[in-house]
């Protein structure tokens, strides 16, 4: 198989017919139980000649094999092999010309002693006694009978020539009928309509005998049609083979150490982990104390959310949840007591490209108008209600109902809205329409949308985080720490934005030259560098990263590069949560690498991609789950607490959709911070959700002020 795999890349089976017969094939890791792991394809040894041993082939013997078993040195052994390999081939047709003469049919029924000799009719008489050029095999008959000592008739000649050739023709079709197992069984594993494949071939009887091979091929492709099936004769033999299997075991074991010492750099070390949080607890001391704020990458911006929900939350709300070129109007109606819940009713509208890049009033307006047909659908025109505003960008808070706009993102540019209040905006946009008042009580963060969220559910939710396109985090700070903000009772929400970690060389040692490169071609350079090793604005760009410096060293793809590979971004990371979702993904993988226009990858590129994508996502998910340590354990200091029980509610589409990050980040959070029973809790209904329950809570707080 490897001799000839070396000259037609499709061989992916030997086969053996010689003085013994077996064969060999490529298959799928996955039903390999005898070996450890399930990805690729490993050549087996079938070792076929043993079929029939348990008596599966009971009803195709006959008494000449049974004859020629009881006499052999391995009675009930290797019966398949018995009746089709050279060793016995000769030996079934000397013994038919027995039963034949005895029975009176050839020679006049006069037998001899060198015919009733075991081994004396080899089967290199039947290939000459069969061959059918000018006559040639009945005058090789008549040599072969009269070196016996027979005295054999033109008939007796065409007699024995016709038992060569039955003989022969069934060695030839029980070898086809088996090698057409192993062709289905490649073909089911592949999945494919047609198979290609190339058969390696050996042994004497294949390469000597007239007709064995022409006989083999037609039956084998009667019985497969729907199989494309080369044979390919292997001239230079077995030892050639031994050779090809150490030249590729060398090279694939040079390149294998050469793959692993790259992927080595997206590796991380417990050691590197713990670093990780140490430095990012550093920052989040930076970024709470007054002198230090101004220069911390993580910015610790207060939320003035003082409170989470406690159950006792009651009314209806209204939220907007503005983030991207799409946002969300929502009547949220929470009902506290015995029937304590959430009811929520959403409608979603778009924000045209012109009103993004166009005014402040024009863009604020548009989201007025919406609210008004919201209200009115809703059946609740000229209703006056408490709202809401989720409002995913950056923003300076001093009180919880203002937020000052520091910069646009996510492709908004509407004008005159940087460093002004968006609530004040929102709220002179009510008045020009001048159909409703609406009191809106919170502008919140995504991520504090989230945790919101999911602390209606769990009273022990203190963290959000967001890990999607981008990532974040808050929780509950004690106020005594937060030196932006006057007081030192209870406690407030502290949104991190700590997507900015590392903007300062907090993160250059643990960077590698595939992050470098993502960095230097992104639309900001420098920043947000933690987000960049974690979010899926990125990790598909990492991912194409690394692929492409493979290539170029010849270790993945044969080293050819499509050229949509070299397309920024069009690896995307939805592409890492398909590849790692399923155990038997290579299907998966190649129809991707297909897409991408790498039409000719091999099973072990897909493997290689595979593990590539699980390298990437898995720091991914240890990054953030060393960020997350810092942050609970915090809690836990802030509280003097031996051990502290806290849940984390978490949004985002990298973690919802990734099969694997979730429990790579808990696992590495607990490990980090081992003190901290740390649970996770996905939110199902986003952040507009919980910036109703801001307000809800918000208003209970307000109200029981009043009274």
């Amino acid at each position: 198989m490897m001799t000839c795999g070396y000259d037609d890349h499709h061989c992916e089976i030997g086969l053996i017919v010689g003085t013994g017969t077996n064969a060999c094939y490529m298959e799928e890791m996955r039903h390999l139980e005898l070996v450890e792991g399930d990805e690729g394809r490993m050549c087996v040894n079938m070792e076929w000649g043993a079929f029939g041993d348990d008596g599966a082939l009971e009803d195709l013997r006959t008494e000449f094999d049974r004859d020629i078993d009881a006499g052999s040195l391995n009675p009930g052994k290797q019966l398949f092999e018995k009746m089709i390999s050279g060793m016995y081939m000769g030996e079934l047709v000397r013994l038919v010309l027995v039963k034949m003469t005895k029975e009176g049919l050839l020679f006049q029924g006069q037998t001899t002693p060198d015919l009733l000799a075991t081994g004396h009719f080899q089967t290199s008489f039947v290939s000459a006694i069969e061959n059918e050029r000018d006559n040639e095999g009945l005058v090789n008959a008549e040599k072969v009978l009269v070196g016996l000592g027979l005295t054999p008739s033109a008939e007796d000649c065409v007699a024995t020539q016709r038992v060569c050739q039955i003989v022969s023709t069934r060695a030839a079709h029980l070898c086809s009928a088996a090698l057409t197992a192993v062709l289905r069984q490649i073909r089911d594993n592949k999945a494919a309509e047609r198979l290609r494949s190339t058969v390696g071939v050996d042994g004497s009887v294949y390469k000597n005998h007239p007709q064995f091979a022409r006989r083999l091929h037609k039956m084998v492709r009667r019985l497969v049609p729907d199989c494309d099936v080369r044979f390919l004769r292997s001239e230079d033999g077995s030892g050639k083979g031994a050779a090809m299997v150490t030249a590729v075991a060398y090279r694939l074991a040079t390149q294998q150490a050469e793959r692993q010492r790259v992927l080595d750099t997206l590796r991380l070390s417990r050691e590197q982990l713990l670093e990780v949080k140490r430095r990012m607890e550093e920052e989040m001391s930076k970024g709470l104390a007054r002198e230090t704020h101004h220069g911390a990458t993580v910015r610790m911006l207060p939320t003035f959310v003082r409170s989470t929900p406690d159950g006792t939350e009651h009314g209806d709300f209204l939220a907007l949840d503005l983030g991207g070129t799409n946002f969300r109007v929502l009547l949220v109606r929470v009902r506290s007591g015995k029937r304590r819940s959430v009811e929520m009713h959403n409608k979603i509208y778009a924000i045209p490209q012109e009103i993004m890049h166009g005014t402040g009033e024009e863009l604020f307006d548009h989201i007025v108008h919406c609210i008004a047909d919201f209200l009115e659908y809703m059946g609740l025109k000229g209703a006056s209600l408490p709202l809401g505003f989720t409002f995913s960008f950056p923003c300076q808070q001093n009180k919880l109902d203002q937020g000052v706009l520091l910069k646009w993102t996510k492709g908004f540019k509407a004008s005159g809205c940087e460093g002004e209040d968006v609530v004040t905006l929102l709220n002179d946009a009510i008045h020009r329409r001048e159909e409703f008042d609406l009191d809106v009580v919170a502008v919140v963060n995504d991520t504090v949308g989230t945790m919101m969220t999911c602390g209606y559910e769990d009273p022990h939710c203190e963290v959000g985080l967001i890990v999607g396109t981008g990532t974040n985090a808050c929780y509950m700070e004690e106020m005594r720490n937060i030196e932006l903000v006057d007081g030192d009772e209870g406690r407030m929400c502290v949104n991190m934005e700590w997507g900015a970690f590392g903007d300062q060389g907090e993160l250059d040692d643990f960077c590698t030259a595939f992050d470098w490169a993502v960095d230097e071609r992104s639309a900001n350079p420098g920043k947000q560098r933690y987000e960049k090793m974690i979010s899926g604005m990125y990790l598909g760009e990492v991912v194409r990263n690394v692929l492409l410096d493979f290539t170029a060293k010849g270790l993945l793809f044969r080293g050819r590069l499509s050229e949509r590979l070299k397309t920024r971004g069009i690896f995307e990371t939805r592409f890492l949560s398909q590849i790692e979702s399923d155990r038997l993904a290579l299907r998966q993988v190649r129809s991707i690498l297909q897409h991408l226009g790498l039409t000719s990858s091999t099973c072990e590129d897909s493997i290689l991609v595979k593990e590539v994508c699980s390298v990437v996502s898995r720091r991914a998910a240890q990054f953030c789950g060393a960020g997350l340590a810092a942050v609970v354990d915090r809690i836990r200091q802030n509280r003097q607490l031996a051990e502290l029980q806290v849940t984390v509610g978490v949004d985002g589409t990298l973690y919802k959709l990734h099969p694997h990050f979730s429990s790579i980040m808990l696992d590495t959070v607990r490990d980090l911070a081992p003190q901290c029973k740390v649970s996770l809790l996905q939110s199902e209904d986003g952040s507009g959700k919980g910036a109703a329950l801001i307000t809800a809570v918000a208003c209970r707080i307000r109200d029981a002020g009043q009274h």
